[in-house]
């Protein structure tokens, strides 16, 4: 699964509840950053990353790629 920009952008603005205490962290230090910059370049930024996790961890992601799925 790889998410979009418009799914990021919701994640970033949303307040989903995750399983997984490493994808809220990696949240909500981006939510920072894009709080502070909400260009382009900054969405693609948290994209790359929220990509990156989710293929490193994809073993152990599971219902947490369901509420992504829905966004």
């Amino acid at each position: 699964m790889k998410v979009t920009p418009q799914q990021t952008e919701k994640l970033l603005k949303g307040n989903q509840t995750f399983s997984q205490l490493g994808l809220s962290m990696m949240l909500t230090r981006l939510k920072t950053l894009y709080a502070k910059d909400p260009s382009q370049t900054t969405i693609q930024i948290c994209v790359d990353e929220i990509n990156a996790f989710l293929v490193k961890f994809s073993m152990i992601m599971g219902q947490d790629y369901e509420i992504i799925a829905k966004l």
